[in-house]
């Protein structure tokens, strides 16, 4: 899927304050962006964490991450057996009904989807509801949610990742487009989970930049209940 060139940004609306309580029983609803129109999608974040911090990287990290990022390989699944397609069928099925509140267009839908669940599996991520529940913790499923410190997009990426581990193309824009965004957000989590040595909870709040403090990874499991297969 080749990634379409995004309409200008539009403007984020004022944050309203939440009490942590009711920004966990609203997250795990799973009725963000019905319930609370006016919400600025990433305003629970905001008043967690400043968002993802710039920090040093060492040589040898910075290439293995623009490696990560930059690799070009199809982005089509594939699977091993008919069970794990079945399996995959099934998920994408249920997320649908579920995600049609949000993306009522069933192709775009279906992209997103797709997209999600592939960026997940590549970076090694544990579980796309995972990635399903951060998105909708930090965007409410915006594509062009801008919050107050700049970050962009469905995963909230700050513009500084294209100078750290970005092609050289600077231009912010690009944290607009589905894949893009998603493949910076995956392989980025992917990075602070490893240098959390798998501590999911340490490695949410080095994403949202409040390493050790439980209001950000409590939003994002919370949230993650919502887009977890029944057993």
């Amino acid at each position: 899927m080749n990634p379409q060139l995004p309409a200008p940004p539009i403007p984020a609306n004022a944050p309203v304050s939440l009490g942590r309580r009711r920004c966990l029983q609203w997250m795990a609803s799973g009725s963000a962006v019905l319930a609370a129109p006016a919400l600025w999608p990433g305003s629970a974040l905001a008043q967690v964490g400043p968002g993802q911090l710039g920090e040093p990287l060492v040589d040898s990290v910075r290439t293995a991450l623009s490696a990560a990022v930059r690799a070009s390989e199809p982005m089509v699944p594939e699977f091993d057996t008919t069970d794990d397609y079945l399996q995959y069928a099934r998920w994408k099925a249920t997320m649908a009904d579920r995600l049609r509140t949000r993306k009522p267009e069933l192709r775009t839908r279906m992209e997103f989807l797709q997209t999600v669940w592939y960026e997940t599996r590549r970076a090694g991520l544990p579980d796309v509801s995972l990635v399903l529940g951060l998105i909708q913790v930090e965007s409410a499923f915006r594509k062009f949610a801008i919050s107050p410190v700049g970050a962009r997009g469905y995963m909230q990426i700050m513009p500084f990742w294209l100078r750290l581990i970005g092609d050289g193309d600077q231009d912010v824009g690009r944290l607009f487009h589905l894949q893009t965004n998603l493949r910076f957000g995956c392989v980025i989590l992917r990075h602070y989970l490893d240098r959390e040595r798998g501590d999911l909870f340490m490695a949410l709040g080095r994403y949202n930049g409040s390493r050790g403090r439980a209001t950000y990874p409590d939003l994002v499991f919370a949230a993650q209940k919502r887009w977890t297969m029944p057993a």
